[in-house]
């Protein structure tokens, strides 16, 4: 599973409510011995954020800080990845998912209309099977962003790929192979 830019700056009154959903789906992945990875986004003076939307939020340590609610479970992460991109493939992360052997990603997270959606459709095309826990991500936007995010997901990656957080967790436990 990988955990999308849970972060400080990132919480609102639109992404708050997933943040519960993210932290039992994490439980579930460790207590099963399933890997979890954190992404954590920094948005570095000179960014494209910055230079063509004006957009300078994200660069102080409170911001960047992973919620607390998250904060013990980043010690026994398979990777935490700093990323100043909204995808999580960056730096070399894509080869690191695809050394560890992995086919199939979960994502949960926020922004599910950025971050979360460019990191699946990433996956998707560096060959992973992207699934999205559609109620385990959130946009700080706003519902109809989140809504947008999810019919361009199954548009682009199917509308199989897009799963409860409930069922991630049943083919996570179940004893017929899941994920691969």
């Amino acid at each position: 599973m990988i955990v999308i830019d849970v972060q400080q700056g990132f919480i609102n009154a639109h992404s708050a409510g997933a943040v519960p959903v993210i932290v039992r789906m994490v439980e579930a992945w460790k207590s099963a011995g399933a890997p979890v990875v954190f992404a954590r986004f920094q948005n570095l003076p000179n960014s494209p954020y910055e230079k063509i939307s004006g957009w300078t939020r994200l660069r102080t340590p409170e911001e960047q800080a992973i919620v607390a609610e998250l904060q013990p479970h980043l010690g026994d992460a398979a990777a935490v990845i700093d990323k100043g991109t909204s995808s999580v493939f960056t730096n070399g992360a894509g080869l690191v998912l695809a050394e560890a052997g992995w086919t199939d990603l979960v994502f949960v997270g926020i922004d599910t209309d950025s971050c979360v959606y460019d990191s699946a459709i990433d996956a998707y095309h560096s060959g992973f099977r992207p699934w999205i826990a559609v109620d385990a991500c959130a946009s700080s936007g706003g519902e109809e962003y989140h809504s947008a995010a999810l019919l361009l997901a199954r548009r682009n990656i199917g509308s199989a790929q897009l799963i409860t957080s409930h069922d991630a967790i049943r083919r996570l436990t179940s004893t017929e192979r899941a994920y691969s």
